[in-house]
């Protein structure tokens, strides 16, 4: 989620809110697996870290910069998250959300954005989440990671979209010198570019799906589901099942990723050395408004362009339209 999304990517946006692709959708969720392992490096893992209701926001730090992707955002601190309801542990659960009252906010609309406070160099990476944001116009939610002095230690971006979006796009951006393909992939992947430096890593190499139950509304309405992403010396992979079609290791404390199937999206290269562009990468959550990608694609969004002249005029004035735009998490789990 860097500072600037290229015209690359926002074109992938569209295709991906508009459902078009060049790969047929399954959307159930269920056609990764389990199977073959696809040639997946096999590695014994042990559990590193759980972040759930009993420590999340210990772990965690707030970030209350300014949103470096220009977001009509606001994002504060623990304190005001807290006595604002923004962040709170409800049923034994981690809820990350928006302000939906404030009509016409000053500075932008308040919002969360989190950093574990534990680095990582390589893993796997176990989401279990009962909510995300949904598919609405305005946000754009992101579950990702990335490195120090960026692009140089690389980011994955394991859950993104904008706007009305209604699937996954999985990115990696890089320094200089890292092309992948998404050979091993599920049929519903697409390559918008393999290039992870392209436009300066701004874009890097995007990965569009179309199963319709792992982002957004439809990710909610199925009950929400659970992203694995193995982060390995060969490649990145990251598998997503709905709630219900979970492989029954994968919330365990001893996972097989070589059980699960196939990727949802294998990103690999035999050029790009993975141990030289990624490392000490700090897990992230957070929501923005509008900025360089939701607020870019404003414009030419054919759902969200006709409530506003302006994604930030729509954010500012609708705070309603943002209660469901709000993370539920029971548990992240790092292996190493």
């Amino acid at each position: 989620m860097p500072s600037t999304k290229s015209l690359i990517k926002l074109a992938t946006a569209l295709a991906s809110v508009t459902g078009a692709s060049a790969r047929p959708a399954s959307g159930n969720g269920t056609h990764y697996g389990p199977g073959t392992n696809n040639g997946i490096e096999a590695v014994a893992y042990s559990l590193s870290e759980t972040y759930d209701s009993t420590n999340f926001f210990d772990q965690f730090t707030f970030f209350t910069g300014t949103d470096p992707t220009n977001g009509d955002v606001d994002y504060v601190a623990q304190d005001v998250a807290s006595s604002g309801g923004l962040a709170e542990y409800q049923n034994s659960q981690v809820y990350l959300g928006v302000d939906y009252t404030t009509n016409n906010p000053s500075g932008g609309r308040e919002s969360v954005r989190l950093s574990s406070n534990t680095a990582f160099t390589q893993g796997l990476f176990i989401a279990d989440i009962a909510h995300m944001p949904g598919s609405i116009c305005g946000v754009w939610p992101a579950f990702w990671t990335f490195g120090p002095n960026w692009p140089a230690s690389g980011e994955i971006d394991i859950i993104e979209g904008v706007n009305a979006g209604t699937t996954d796009q999985v990115t990696l951006h890089t320094s200089s010198g890292c092309s992948v393909s998404i050979d091993g992939s599920s049929s519903e992947a697409t390559l918008a570019n393999s290039d992870c430096n392209y436009q300066n890593a701004n874009t890097g190499c995007g990965v569009t799906t179309t199963d319709t139950t792992n982002y957004g509304n439809g990710f909610n309405s199925n009950g929400g589901g659970v992203y694995a992403m193995q982060w390995a010396s060969d490649g990145i992979y990251v598998w997503f099942y709905a709630h219900g079609n979970v492989p029954s290791d994968m919330l365990s404390d001893s996972p097989d990723t070589t059980t699960w199937g196939t990727p949802m999206v294998s990103l690999r290269s035999n050029t790009c050395d993975f141990g030289s562009h990624f490392a000490n990468h700090n897990i992230i959550f957070d929501t923005t408004f509008c900025g360089d990608w939701a607020g870019d694609v404003w414009g030419s969004d054919a759902t969200c362009s006709p409530l506003a002249d302006t994604c930030n005029d729509y954010v500012n004035g609708n705070p309603s339209a943002f209660q469901e735009a709000y993370w539920l998490i029971n548990s992240v789990k790092v292996f190493q």
